[in-house]
């Protein structure tokens, strides 16, 4: 369970973290304001670049902390520049590396309970990983990879993929 849970987190945060990166220097380069990434969506109906990098965020460090029995660290949602991101995502690797395989292996069957938009939920820890925090997790980097994309950082799936 922990190396299927922390050491994905902690490789893809960082692969969010380089983007992240890759567009400020857009921006510096091209001379226009980083709000425009940071505001930037896909869809009108759907989140804005700093929400996916949040969410993404919250889904590490939950099932991180969730799966090892911990409190997961609460952060305010107030990212509105690129380097408070860069702060966020850093905050959640900083957390996830004081993660131990003892404190997550074995979790498989935990009871996790959450409350969420519709209501509460119920998942054993396997299946919480899986089927729940993975789908979302990676939802919300690739969604906050193609706003960047979108918007002409020039970065490609090597760059969301990382390099070995």
């Amino acid at each position: 369970m922990y190396e299927a849970s922390v050491p994905v987190f902690v490789r893809m945060l960082g692969n969010l973290r380089a983007i992240l990166e890759k567009g400020a220097a857009h921006a510096e380069a091209k001379k226009f304001d980083p709000a425009v990434l940071i505001n930037g969506r896909l869809a009108p109906d759907m989140f804005a670049l700093a929400r996916q990098v949040q969410i993404a965020s919250d889904m590490a460090k939950g099932c991180g902390a969730r799966l090892a029995g911990v409190e997961p660290p609460k952060y305010d949602d107030t990212e509105a520049t690129i380097p408070e991101l860069l702060a966020r995502i850093d905050k959640t690797l900083a957390f996830l590396k004081t993660l131990k395989p003892g404190q997550i292996d074995g979790s498989e069957e935990k009871t996790i309970s959450l409350q969420l938009r519709t209501g509460p939920r119920e998942f054993k820890g396997l299946g919480y990983l899986l089927f729940f925090v993975m789908p979302n997790f990676y939802f919300h980097c690739a969604t906050a990879y193609n706003i960047l994309r979108h918007n002409g950082v020039e970065i490609g799936k090597p760059d969301f993929l990382g390099r070995n």
